[in-house]
């Protein structure tokens, strides 16, 4: 059997309906690959794992593996995910989030988890576009670029995912496409086994609801784009013309405690001052 074909079977529930719900062209099933490529290689117990996602197209996602799932409400994946680990450290959580889900409406939510550094990786589906809601601009869309709420051009400049988080104080920061596949991997599992909170923005294609709107004739155009405009972290800065390029890789990495640890390590000061069991 492939190796692909045991992975399917190994960690994809199979009393769902295939294939995904995805339109075609979307990013978002790379990513799904990706995320179970990168627990495969980390070699974690399914029972260990905890998929938690929000709203959107993102949150699919969270139908499909054959882990321990939470399906949440609109922005607030990361309470979820901060309250599971907190009751148990030892699991390993992982919000699946859109653009959207994660820094518009959830956004006060993500800051403060980067902020206590929360041990949860942060998986952040990037398409500049609200996908399963309507087409709506969301904090990520580009300023100029049209959506079904901004058809004469988007007139607020978006958030760098990657700045904003690296302010809020997360451990770790990086960002990949649905091209780069191997890239994207890798930056997934290094996320995932390092300690606090660590973010991972995948940047994923939605042809449907943003690219025919701005300029792209299709789907592959997009892939095209990825490939032509984002490049490794260390080619971009050393780039004079930065104009319509983006860094990708691995923007912080800290080796910091998560707050579950720090609060475990208070309660068992205090225990050993008052000489009892915490």
């Amino acid at each position: 059997m492939a190796e692909i074909t045991q992975l399917i079977h190994q960690y994809l529930r199979h009393n769902k309906k295939f294939p995904l719900v995805f339109c075609p062209g979307c990013g978002h099933g790379i990513v799904l690959g990706s995320l179970v490529r990168s627990v495969h290689a980390l070699g974690l117990p399914k029972d260990d794992v905890v998929i938690v996602a929000g709203i959107g197209c993102s949150g699919r996602i969270a139908a499909y593996v054959d882990f321990n799932t939470v399906h949440t409400t609109h922005g607030r994946a990361l309470t979820v995910a901060t309250g599971i680990k907190m009751a148990n450290p030892k699991l390993t959580v992982i919000a699946v989030m859109g653009d959207g889900d994660a820094f518009s409406i959830g956004g006060n939510h993500l800051i403060h988890a980067a902020r206590r550094n929360i041990g949860v990786t942060a998986l952040v589906l990037n398409n500049f576009i609200y996908g399963m809601t309507g087409g709506q601009c969301s904090s990520t869309t580009p300023e100029g670029a049209y959506s079904h709420t901004c058809p004469q051009g988007q007139l607020e400049s978006a958030f760098d995912i990657v700045e904003l988080t690296r302010a809020a104080g997360a451990a770790g920061v990086s960002r990949g496409t649905v091209y780069h596949v191997k890239e994207l991997d890798a930056l997934m599992a290094e996320a995932i086994s390092r300690p606090g909170f660590n973010l991972v923005e995948a940047l994923t294609p939605c042809f449907t609801q943003y690219g025919r709107g701005n300029g792209f004739k299709s789907a592959v155009e997009m892939f095209k784009w990825l490939k032509s405009s984002c490049l490794p972290v260390d080619r971009y800065e050393k780039l004079e013309d930065r104009t319509g390029k983006l860094p990708i890789g691995t923007f912080v990495r800290r080796d910091v405690d998560g707050l579950e640890t720090r609060w475990a390590n208070m309660r068992q000061a205090l225990a050993a001052k008052k000489g009892g069991a915490a």
